[in-house]
């Protein structure tokens, strides 16, 4: 099947080197370098008794191997040895976890958070091409790689590593040969691992750490979707759907687990040549009389422990690579910089009676090959009422996301209340500009926090009485828990001019000195929109308003109608000096008035 959840932000990216990510990660260790700096000597103490093991091991076996004749005093002895190696190591090494966990749970939080804060100030083109479900998977995806890779590296890789070249070194004082030997197999284990992983398996599990967000994405899209579904019956169509996108996962998947699995085996033949050379190697110093019995269990449990830390090495190789994949997008969005940045020293905008010029502005959309607006210039009165009209791709909207600051202009300046929105901060410029849009998206909690978005520190009272002037106060009493009432993600429990409602509320509480209606009463039913009209002749009052509208009959009292073609203003004026011009607005009030 086609596939359509190809993320068209996630085609133009390159993949990070193994070495940028674990940069990246790198970076949140060094934050709390005491709590690093605890554990790792911490597991270098744990390490060293844990090297202690295979001599205490190999004093205890021969302290028995004499006999009890000779004083069972010093086998006692070897075992209480035997036994404070191993209790101190499991003690050091737990008490090494007391520093590691709290350093691991700040740095998932903050690694999440500020992957977070960057995905928010990527530009509204970048969200446009990312499915957020798949932007939502990288997320809480990268945070639980973080954990993988820290765990594997410093936790379980440095200490095997050590270990491993002590028990390789404790060997070769004695006997310089098996110590060669084992040094040769260990090494041959390590570095095939890291190699095979990353040329034999990485691109494989990149395929499907890819997929796997795509899941995501298809998933949220259909999820989202789900009142469309329905309304044409389409459950059976979505899930062959998502079907295909999962079934895509998991081919990559199985190939990614296979290609593990065969460097898994090939490993293990490796583990079982090291088990017979070392073992063999001694039992032929044995026979010869030139090793004891407590040599033998040294080098055995030497053995054991290197097979414990190879094994582990291996997992924690695979471990690391599958989380250094997971964080990999979150630590590729750390190296891009916004498309819409604050210029260094940005002052908060000051909103006062709400001028709007521009001057001179030249904007061409990324994917145009013109651009949209060149060298336009406009000033809109504070106070006054201006309605933008036009066909679709007449650069409407695109006017009301200039002066938001969604998009930086190519030349020219857009200057607000005289100051350029180029050099104040986006937030607070947003802030100073209310927006009633077409189909107002709510969040899935209370009629409260949803009106009061625009102003969090309003209080219930500021709340209900915006509630009133937008008429959204009666129907939110009707319902059974009131401002209480979770609305659902998107406002999906409230019919269309219940959301419109409800942003009029929230625009009267956030008082801005500029207010945009974008189509807000297109999709509404007579009585419905006579309500949230009202709402609206209320809320302009003593603000500077832009209204976009397609039916022209709700523009009729605007101040001034401006006509856009092609990113230009081809007719300006009042709705019947317009229309008396029989010109492009008189074409468009016949074809409206028409379909009315």
């Amino acid at each position: 099947m086609t596939d359509h959840y190809e993320d068209t932000e996630e085609t133009k990216t390159r993949v990070l080197k193994n070495s940028q990510v674990m940069a990246f990660i790198g970076r949140f260790w060094l934050r709390r370098p005491w709590m690093l700096t605890g554990t790792v000597a911490l597991v270098i103490a744990a390490i060293g008794f844990d090297l202690a093991t295979p001599w205490a091991s190999g004093k205890l076996v021969d302290a028995v191997a004499k006999g009890p004749d000779a004083g069972a005093g010093g086998a006692w002895r070897a075992w209480a040895v035997f036994v404070a190696v191993y209790f101190a190591f499991s003690v050091i090494r737990n008490m090494s976890m007391r520093f590691w966990i709290p350093l691991a749970s700040h740095n998932m939080k903050e690694m999440t958070d500020e992957g977070f804060r960057k995905v928010q100030s990527f530009s509204a083109d970048w969200h446009a091409d990312t499915f957020s479900g798949a932007t939502v998977r990288r997320l809480s995806r990268a945070m639980w790689g973080y954990d993988n890779v820290s765990d594997a590296a410093l936790v379980f890789l440095g200490p095997a590593v050590i270990v491993l070249i002590g028990l390789c070194a404790m060997i070769a004082v004695r006997w310089p040969l098996i110590g060669a030997f084992a040094a040769v197999l260990v090494t041959a284990y390590i570095v095939s691992n890291l190699v095979l992983t990353n040329i034999y398996a990485r691109p494989a599990n990149l395929r499907s750490v890819a997929l796997d967000s795509r899941i995501g994405g298809a998933l949220a899209d259909s999820i989202a979707s789900n009142p469309t579904v329905k309304a044409f019956g389409a459950e059976a169509r979505e899930e062959a759907r998502i079907a295909g996108v999962t079934e895509m996962w998991r081919r990559a998947a199985n190939r990614t687990w296979n290609r593990f699995t065969d460097i898994w085996l090939f490993h293990n033949m490796i583990l079982v040549l090291l088990q017979a050379g070392l073992t063999g190697l001694l039992l032929r110093l044995w026979v010869k009389g030139q090793a004891s019995a407590g040599d033998v269990a040294f080098v055995i449990t030497a053995f054991m422990l290197m097979t414990g830390y190879l094994r582990n090495i291996g997992d924690n190789i695979r471990m690391t690579q599958k989380g250094l994949d997971d964080a990999e997008d979150v630590a590729r969005y750390a190296t891009m910089d916004p498309q819409v940045i604050d210029v260094a020293d940005a002052k908060p905008f000051r909103p006062e009676l709400g001028e709007i010029v521009f001057d001179r502005v030249t904007f061409r959309y990324k994917s145009a090959d013109r651009p949209l607006y060149d060298r336009f210039t406009l000033r809109i009165a504070p106070g006054e009422r201006v309605a933008l009209v036009g066909p679709t791709g007449a650069g409407k909207s695109t006017f009301v996301k200039l002066i938001q600051r969604l998009y930086d202009v190519q030349d020219g300046q857009i200057l607000i209340d005289g100051q350029d929105i180029s050099k104040v901060s986006q937030g607070s410029l947003r802030r100073g500009i209310a927006v009633v849009p077409q189909d107002p998206a709510l969040f899935h909690r209370t009629l409260s926090e949803n009106i009061a978005y625009s102003r969090p520190d309003a209080t219930q009272d500021e709340v209900e009485l915006a509630a009133k002037r937008a008429r959204a106060d009666d129907f939110i009493k009707r319902l059974p828990k009131g401002y209480q009432t979770l609305v659902g993600e998107r406002g999906v429990k409230l019919s269309g001019g219940e959301r419109q409602r409800v942003a009029i509320a929230r625009a009267f509480l956030a008082d801005a000195p500029i207010l945009v209606l974008d189509e807000a009463t297109s999709s509404l039913d007579v009585e419905t929109e006579r309500r949230v009209q009202a709402a609206m002749e209320e809320l302009m009052v003593g603000r500077t308003t832009i209204v976009i509208a397609h039916r022209l009959s709700t523009i009729r009292g605007a101040d001034r109608i401006l006509v856009f073609e092609d990113g230009r203003i081809v007719e300006e004026g009042k709705h019947a000096e317009l229309v008396k011009k029989n010109g492009p607005y008189a074409r468009l009030h016949a074809v409206t008035e028409g379909w009315a």
